[in-house]
């Protein structure tokens, strides 16, 4: 092999992986920007302790507000009591204790699954079920005090 091939094949590998290291630079920053998540990853720590808190109350608005996908009944009123989060592998759900007892405020199944059945409340006890292909979740949740906690089905 004569010198001349050596520096062709040289210079072409070194082409190939500065083009090589350009592309993978491109794609990262453009699936950053397409794929990213405002304010990153949430663990589901953090995601429960977003649930428990109270939404803020919408100020100067007039009209229907529009709820979320899963959420249902009224807003939490001045006298409800504390509002907790739930979550298993099927699914998660937010319940609070109110005068009435305890009553599902929102629930929302996991990838993979479907609400099979809902006992929103108010009443002595809530649960949801989350059905999927290979296993079923039930969820049930009472008040102990003033606080939301889930229990083991009877």
């Amino acid at each position: 092999m004569g010198r001349r091939s050596i520096l062709i094949a040289t210079g072409w590998v070194a082409t190939a992986a500065v083009a090589t290291v350009i592309g993978l630079g491109a794609i990262r920053l453009v699936g950053e920007s397409i794929t990213g998540t405002p304010g990153g990853v949430r663990s589901a720590a953090e995601i429960e302790r977003a649930l428990a808190s109270p939404e803020p109350a919408p100020t100067g608005a007039t009209g229907s507000a529009s709820a979320a996908p899963g959420t249902t009944g009224p807003a939490p009123s001045a006298n409800s009591g504390a509002r907790r989060g739930f979550a298993t592998d099927g699914g998660m759900a937010v319940a609070e204790c109110g005068p009435g007892g305890v009553r599902l405020v929102s629930w929302a199944p996991a990838q993979g699954y479907r609400v099979r059945d809902v006992d929103r409340g108010p009443d002595d006890d809530v649960e949801v079920t989350f059905q999927g292909a290979a296993r079923e979740y039930e969820l049930k949740v009472r008040c102990i005090g003033s606080e939301p906690v889930a229990v083991a089905d009877d």
